[in-house]
Parts: C-alpha cells; sequence; structure tokens
C-alpha cells in the first residue's frame, strides 16, 4: 500500500487520534514548514506569512486512510496542498499539508481546542515560544 507524507499542525499530529480513526505504520516525525503562520478558528488552519513558521508532524498515510481521515464532518472542507518540509532540520520533504480553503474571521475563536493544542505542542517538545503563541 502506498503511503504519502502529510504535515500535521493540529490535533492530529497525536499519533492516537490517527490510530483511533484507523490510521497504522504512520512514522510520525517532528517538522517544520516555513512560510506560513498558524491560526486558530473553529480549527487549526495555516495562512501565509513569509516570516513565520509553523511546527507539526510529517506522517505516512494511505490514500484510503486520508479519505477516511478528512471525511469527518469537522474536517471535510479542508483541501490539501503541496509544500516542502524540513524533518529535524535536515533537508526539505516535499509533503502534502490540509489547509482551508477560506481563513477563520478575526473573531472565530475556539479557547477549548487551543488549549489542546497548546497542551500537544507542549508534550511534543516544541520551543516555548510557539507553543505559547497557541491561542
Amino acid at each position: 500500500m502506498r503511503k504519502i507524507d502529510i504535515f500535521f499542525y493540529g490535533l492530529f499530529m497525536d499519533e492516537r487520534i490517527l490510530v483511533k480513526k484507523g490510521c497504522s505504520d504512520i512514522n510520525l516525525r517532528r517538522a517544520t514548514l516555513a512560510g506560513f503562520a498558524l491560526r486558530i478558528g473553529n480549527r487549526a488552519t495555516l495562512v501565509p506569512s513569509e516570516s513565520a513558521e509553523v511546527y507539526g508532524m510529517v506522517g505516512a498515510l494511505s490514500h484510503g486512510e486520508l479519505d477516511r481521515l478528512y471525511a469527518d464532518p469537522s474536517v471535510q472542507d479542508y483541501r490539501p496542498e503541496p509544500v516542502l518540509v524540513y524533518v529535524d532540520g535536515h533537508e526539505p520533504l516535499p509533503a502534502l499539508c490540509y489547509n482551508l480553503l477560506e481563513h477563520p474571521s478575526a473573531d472565530e475563536r475556539n479557547v477549548e481546542y487551543a488549549q489542546k493544542l497548546r497542551a500537544l505542542a507542549k508534550h511534543l517538545n516544541f520551543p516555548e515560544q510557539y507553543v505559547t503563541s497557541i491561542r
């Protein structure tokens, strides 16, 4: 079964969630994506920002696993786009990254989601400055 590298920056960085959704042999690795900033509305998305960098995890999933994962109503508006990520500071790795086509409005907030994501980012040992920026 062919696997595709996917960059996760939200709660899907938690391997336990992916396994519960039917994914296996994910091979999660820490990675960064330059040129984007994290924005949280009802859920997380990325917005272009030349000076920003997003921390996340790259995992390998099959097409079937991706179809099942993004069929959930809470994430079905996300669409894949190609990106270049850096896994532990090594050479760039092409990956897909699922984002919302429309950015959340300035007043759209999900405090509970942001708290869960901050706790996960801390657990994954992302830089403290990045962790505290998650709001």
